[in-house]
């Protein structure tokens, strides 16, 4: 694996050099400098999942087959396409939420000189994503269809957290909105598609798939993609800081977090009074308040019948298709999600 990320690291090296040097644009050193610094900040420095994955994913669907340095370049460089979205996401998100850190650093925009300049960045990596695509996959057949792939992907991304944002909007908090279906609609199309979808669906496209054929299986990942964000909502309230490597904030960020849609699902009315009191205010005696009614509550056993259930229909589900090469890859993601701890 430590191999693996080496030679992905090292794609990422030749896709910035490329940039660098892209001759729609005529470069000064300023703007080479600044777009080298942009893009080392905000671009590798994350787990790398979604990236690692395609690789990973497209080993499966050769079943075995070494693949070649050029397909292990191209999978990199797919992969690498999904960590500019992310990072694209993630920089405009930040302003978004007035954020203060991200994967341990301060947020981008909050550095000296950069401020709101971070928004024409995001604007900048989204736009890497087609000239990267252009350098390395104009000629193949499922060229379009990886343009067509990351464009739906994203437009999917920015709805959902278009639905996130106005659900939260200071002034109007109201927990009455908040229902399981709604929950499910932010983090199908906020986290799902490109979190998990995306990534097989490029391996798929490599080893010559079309994709009206797997909606099955965009079907089985966006509902992977549901019970991760679960996982998330859980661990934010009860996992330990210093495994899961913050401090969750859902309560007092008034999150439409499923434990507080399934708190409100089975609370009486004296305990829904208590959560539209308390939740949503930064107070830590307010959050304390709403973290006690989550254990009278007996949230964690929720949890565990949900967990052990959704992985149940996940399995089936993926037990049910036709190729086992596929299922491989469904149940290698799964693994990697199941029961985590952070």
């Amino acid at each position: 694996m430590a191999d693996l990320k080496s030679t992905f690291l090292n794609v990422y090296s030749v896709l910035k050099k490329e940039l660098l040097e892209d001759p729609a644009f005529e470069w000064s050193p300023d703007s080479r400098d600044w777009v080298d610094r942009m893009l080392d900040y905000n671009v590798p420095g994350g787990k790398l999942n979604r990236g690692l994955s395609v690789i990973d994913n497209y080993k499966y669907l050769k079943e075995g087959k070494e693949l070649t340095e050029d397909e292990i370049f191209l999978t990199s460089a797919l992969g690498w396409c999904i960590e500019w979205l992310q990072a694209y996401f993630l920089v405009l998100d930040d302003i978004m939420d007035s954020s203060h850190t991200r994967r341990g650093q301060p947020c981008w925009f909050r550095l000296p000189k950069v401020g709101l300049i971070a928004a024409n960045d995001g604007i900048l990596l989204r736009n890497h994503i087609p000239r990267i695509l252009k350098n390395h996959f104009r000629d193949k057949a499922y060229y379009v269809d990886l343009l067509d792939l990351f464009n739906e992907v994203e437009f999917q991304t920015a709805s959902g957290q278009m639905i996130d944002l106005i659900t939260t909007l200071e002034g109007e908090k109201d927990l009455s909105k908040y229902t399981l279906s709604l929950h499910r609609r932010i983090v199908q199309y906020k986290t799902a598609y490109y979190s998990f979808y995306l990534p097989v669906a490029c391996a798929l496209l490599m080893a010559g798939e079309n994709l009206d054929n797997h909606v099955d299986v965009k079907n089985i990942l966006v509902e992977m993609g549901t019970y991760f964000q679960v996982q998330d909502d859980y661990l934010d309230c009860f996992g330990a800081p210093e495994t899961i490597g913050k401090i969750g904030t859902d309560v007092e960020d008034f999150k439409c977090s499923w434990l507080v849609v399934k708190a409100l699902e089975i609370c009486n009315e004296e305990q829904k009074k208590l959560l539209h009191e308390n939740y949503g205010k930064a107070d830590p005696a307010n959050v304390a308040k709403v973290k006690a009614l989550y254990h009278e509550l007996n949230l964690q056993g929720v949890f565990a019948d949900y967990e052990s259930k959704s992985y149940e229909k996940l399995i089936a589900s993926i037990e049910a298709h036709p190729s086992k090469a596929v299922q491989a890859v469904l149940k290698s993601f799964l693994a990697k999600i199941y029961k985590r701890q952070k």
